[in-house]
């Protein structure tokens, strides 16, 4: 039996290679700083753990567009954070925000525009359902955001397609914000363009702020979040959809593709969710993003005193590193994928080339995720004393060596 061709060229999604490999290589012996997967180092908040265990027991199908007491409190949470009138009915819960931006790309005919760099699993499930992909260059100087100019060229280019556009922001791979969302939302309602604002770490901006293209251009923009980010829950694998009335129509085909690949996402984990949006986890988040800051300025500042070109994250635990002006020619590292591989072999420092997330190979641009720490830990030391935040040998000690080998094996290049 053969493979389709737009199948058979995929690999396993490189973030979930590089936390294999890591794991691989631990159990071999070997020191590894595991900077690739981003996985939050977090707990999931007890509050939302106890309600999993009050509900076990739950073991019926549920509605295929998931609980309504669940819908009911993410259409009110996204409501509110994104400033918009949002209907349960308009809501989707499904096994992880990754499965249910897939389904969106399956349902819609249209093409897809991605700023590069994006998240790496875009573009394969593009490829998996022959969509085309139009790349939208960004750059440092951008803080790997797409601009406005640069959409509007790119739409003008393509003004009888029908197009689809995905949105993440505080962004991965970059940990940067789109400041200027007003100005962007003009030129999508110019081209008409519908964009899923990949929302899963908009609670983890920095300033704690949330910040949203809905408030900007809601009547096109389907919302994507979940549990994964700012609630530690990854292998939980619950995400929603929220859309708009105007937008109703692509819900419908999604709840139709639901019914008929994953049904529903577990029962237990559904009861969970709802303390999960109807609770106020403010100190909980405030103490994550204290810490997630405060790591960031720390990797930021460490790496760019050695020359590493990088833009200093404004939330999540991602950050873009530029090594094209201290690599010795000579060692022949003339690509990002050799450059990842040299270091993970000779320090130990796990991280993802930046080609896995739509960027040239040829630049030596690598993706890092600073969650190689006790995420629990670091919550109960902080919230004894805010000030032990400026401790992190106490808070993070394997960010601190990952980075501190990284820096030594650079200063000897």
């Amino acid at each position: 039996m053969k493979i389709q061709k737009n199948i058979q060229s995929l690999k396993t999604s490189a973030t979930l290679a590089i936390n294999e490999l890591s794991q691989q290589l631990i159990s071999e012996g070997k020191e590894v700083y595991k900077f690739g997967l981003g996985q939050s180092p977090f707990p999931v908040p007890k509050l939302i753990v106890n309600e999993l265990k009050e509900h076990a027991h739950q073991k019926d199908y549920l509605n295929v567009s998931g609980l309504y007491a669940l819908r009911r409190e993410v259409a009110k949470y996204h409501t509110r954070k994104n400033q918009y009138s949002y209907d349960p009915q308009n809501v989707i819960i499904g096994p992880g925000s990754k499965e249910l931006i897939f389904q969106i790309q399956m349902a819609l005919d249209c093409d897809l525009l991605l700023p590069s760099p994006s998240w790496v699993s875009y573009e394969p499930q593009a490829q998996m359902i022959h969509k085309k992909v139009h790349w939208i260059e960004s750059n440092a100087e951008s803080n790997w955001h797409l601009s406005p100019k640069s959409l509007d060229i790119a739409c003008e280019k393509l003004k009888s397609v029908s197009k689809l556009l995905i949105l993440n922001s505080p962004n991965n791979p970059s940990g940067t914000t789109h400041d200027d969302l007003k100005e962007f939302a003009k030129v999508a309602k110019k081209h008409n363009v519908t964009i899923i604002a990949d929302e899963i770490y908009a609670e983890l901006d920095f300033s704690g702020d949330y910040k949203s293209l809905t408030h900007f251009y809601p009547e096109n923009t389907i919302i994507s979040s979940g549990l994964s980010k700012w609630c530690g829950a990854g292998g939980w694998r619950l995400g929603t959809l929220t859309f708009p009335k105007e937008l109703s129509y692509i819900k419908d085909s999604i709840r139709a593709i639901a019914s008929e690949t994953y049904t529903a996402v577990s029962a237990p984990i559904q009861f969970a969710a709802i303390k999960a949006y109807s609770e106020d986890h403010s100190v909980f988040l405030n103490h994550s993003r204290l810490i997630l800051n405060a790591i960031a300025d720390f990797v930021y500042q460490e790496l760019s005193s050695v020359g590493i070109s990088c833009q200093k994250p404004q939330g999540g635990f991602y950050m873009i590193c530029d090594f094209s002006n201290i690599l010795n020619i000579s060692r022949k590292v003339n690509d990002d994928k050799i450059l990842c591989q040299t270091i993970l072999n000779e320090v130990g420092f796990a991280m993802l080339p930046g080609s896995d997330f739509g960027l040239e190979k040829g630049k030596l641009l690598s993706r890092i995720a600073f969650v190689d720490f006790n995420g629990e830990d670091a919550l109960r030391l902080i919230s004894k004393d805010e000030s032990s935040i400026d401790n992190l040998n106490q808070i993070c000690p394997r960010i601190v060596k990952g980075v501190s080998l990284l820096k030594e094996w650079i200063n000897n290049q």
